[in-house]
């Protein structure tokens, strides 16, 4: 039997699975690792956590499945995007922590970027806003804040990388400083219509580009990995960001179709063919995928509290204690309260991009308890996921299938999808497997080893696990929508309170 090796990075935990040739994942390992919040809106990883949960789970993985080296054909790699960082060519050793996606603190510079009309050129070439979410701010934050980090960067001594470089380079003991156009596409350093690095926006953030990683396909070769990790070298075929990696896992590949991934925040793509859209209503226009040089667009709208939001329910109220607690808290919610969750802990994302905001609850009564909390934080997550797609409609006014497929944690919650379909008024679609994100890894690199068919093959193959058709009346649907608009714009309007 032939495996190939998906490693699935992301926000809080590093997971591996083993997928054989009819890609049916038939061992997995997974490991959380410490979140570092230092201020309000700031978010860290330690680097060697990333990579040491990485490495571990491989080898778990590997050992569940009883294969050895010999049986995996390659590697995929899916990461969390925009997370930066930063490390010595020679020792291999960070420089600071990694800055995950979610922090906040370089508001300031985007800021004053706006402020000069620098956020034009920006969209112009990478398809994004001037927002904390992207790379570049960090990165120019860290050789600015960082004692010694810029004289070592100028003279070449320092690389950059998203997670999946960072994961590359140490598995490749050094070798490869590599990266995909999809990651490369969220740095807001990487013109998306050339293909290249951006001298301008480099410049721009003081940021030398020797710095930078070297962009591929998302289906190449990558190098391979050390021989003492695994017993043999592997080579590494397929990368692609989480987004991007679940939009090739559903199986996204004719303009017009869209997909929802529900993990810690969520992730709305919608395929707009070779052509890159801009966008009119402040969504992202970004690559998502690459093969054989030819790139792939699609309009993203990013929210940065989904899965997140129920983690706060379990963590910061403590009202629960396991996640597959909130179904039926939701169920149980009194019909009459109209409680409303704006979950703007760092932030709102798109079609907002509100670095300011911060969360806020709405109609709270004296009998507001678990159970309203637990209906309103997930209904946020329908509530924002239709404000991404009316965004999209707007930019987007090709036909299509309005079905949206769906992945992530979330997506097992019946109660989270049926309000999800009510509240966008559309099909809400999910596959059998639900690990679309690694699957879309695998599928990158096995079909790079020539172990997996074609894309057309691969998409003959998607199923429907469950669909869930809208059973909301549109009197209901429009006061719930609206209370969520206003809740919205009251919580912004706070934001501006000196």
């Amino acid at each position: 039997m032939t495996f190939i090796l998906a490693i699935d990075q992301g926000t809080t935990s590093s997971r591996a699975i083993l997928f054989d040739e009819t890609l049916t994942a038939v061992a997995s390992a997974q490991k959380e690792f410490p979140q570092y919040y230092p201020n309000s809106g700031w978010v860290e990883h330690d680097p060697s956590d990333l990579w040491s949960t990485t490495a571990a789970t491989c080898r778990a993985a590997i050992e569940k499945a009883r294969s050895g080296p010999d049986d995996i054909a390659a590697i995929g790699i899916t990461n969390q995007r925009e997370t930066t960082l930063v490390w010595d060519r020679k020792t291999g050793k960070p420089v600071f922590n990694a800055i995950v996606w979610q922090d906040r603190r370089t508001s300031a510079l985007c800021k004053t970027l706006k402020a000069d009309g620098f956020e034009e050129t920006v969209t112009d070439r990478t398809g994004l806003l001037l927002d904390p979410y992207f790379s570049g701010t960090k990165l120019a934050w860290i050789l600015d804040n960082v004692d010694g980090v810029r004289a070592r960067a100028e003279a070449g001594d320092l690389a950059f990388g998203t997670v999946d470089t960072w994961l590359v380079w140490n598995l490749t003991g050094g070798k490869a400083h590599v990266t995909d156009a999809t990651n490369a596409a969220r740095t807001l350093l990487y013109d998306i219509r050339k293909g290249r690095w951006s001298q301008t926006i480099c410049d721009r953030l003081n940021i030398p580009m020797s710095m930078l990683p070297e962009v591929k396909d998302c289906a190449a070769e990558f190098g391979e990995t050390r021989s003492d990790l695994f017993g043999r070298p592997i080579p590494i075929l397929g990368i692609a960001g989480d987004q991007q990696a679940a939009t090739v896992g559903q199986a996204c590949f004719e303009p017009g179709m869209m997909k929802s991934t529900y993990g810690t925040g969520c992730f709305a793509l919608l395929n707009t063919g070779e052509t890159p859209v801009t966008s009119t209503n402040r969504l992202l226009t970004t690559i998502a995928y690459q093969l054989d040089g030819r790139p792939t667009y699609a309009l993203e709208g990013s929210i940065f509290i989904a899965g997140a939001v129920v983690q706060w329910l379990r963590d910061g109220l403590k009202i629960i204690r396991e996640a597959s607690e909130t179904q039926p808290l939701a169920l149980n919610a009194d019909p009459t309260q109209d409680v409303v969750l704006v979950p703007a802990f760092t932030g709102l994302g798109a079609p907002y991009w509100n670095a300011e905001c911060r969360g806020a609850v709405f109609g709270l009564t004296r009998n507001s308890g678990p159970e309203e909390f637990a209906r309103a934080a997930l209904e946020s997550v329908g509530y924002q996921t239709r404000d991404l797609l009316e965004a999209m409609k707007a930019d987007w006014t090709a036909p299509g299938d309005n079905a949206l497929r769906v992945d992530g944690g979330m997506s097992a919650s019946d109660w989270t999808m049926q309000f999800l379909s009510d509240i966008i008024d559309a099909p809400v679609e999910r596959p059998q497997v639900l690990e679309t994100t690694a699957m879309g890894a695998a599928w990158l690199a096995g079909y790079k080893a020539g172990v997996l068919p074609d894309m057309a093959a691969f998409a003959a193959g998607w199923n429907a696990d469950a669909r869930f058709d809208p059973d909301m009346t549109n009197d209901i649907r429009d006061r719930k929508y609206g209370a969520w608009k206003q809740a919205v714009a009251a919580t912004i309007e706070f934001a501006k309170t000196p």
